[in-house]
């Protein structure tokens, strides 16, 4: 590795750490205009529901990309604000959807509005091309899935 290769781990971990600073401070804004802050997870299921409501578990995990077990977890948290409701599919018995409830529906503008500023202070003085480079090596490394496995 050569000295101007830049530490991309080391950069993407501590942005990430940054990143979560923000959502705590959008978190805390909320709270203190009396409203129950989601969780960045709980509010990404939210959107996932508000784009297409009405999705089985294993399409929120796709959609999340979380792990079955995790959206099982996160959406009985998420029912217990009364954010979101499961139901028994029609076709499938064995099958859950999730439904948006108007609480959860109320709180997306809200959630817009945090990412809105969240967005604009990470995205301050880069061009729509280089943002387009990043987000496109963001999803490669999204994409990489799990590490190779060792002999």
């Amino acid at each position: 590795m050569t000295s101007s290769t830049p530490r991309l781990v080391f950069l993407l971990n501590a942005a990430q750490r940054r990143l979560q600073q923000l959502v705590t401070a959008e978190q805390l804004r909320l709270t203190t205009q009396a409203l129950d802050a989601p969780t960045p997870a709980q509010g990404g299921l939210l959107f996932a529901l508000h784009t297409l409501d009405g999705q089985t578990m294993g399409e929120l995990s796709l959609a999340l990309d979380l792990a079955p077990s995790a959206v099982t977890g996160l959406v009985q948290r998420t029912e217990s604000q009364g954010w979101v409701i499961r139901a028994t599919g029609d076709q499938d018995g064995r099958t859950q959807r999730v439904w948006l409830q108007p609480a959860g529906r109320a709180l997306i503008p809200h959630l817009r509005g945090a990412l809105k500023r969240i967005n604009s202070r990470i995205t301050h003085g880069f061009t729509p091309e280089e943002l387009a480079v990043v987000g496109r090596w963001l999803g490669h490394v999204q994409q990489c899935g799990n590490p190779p496995e060792t002999p």
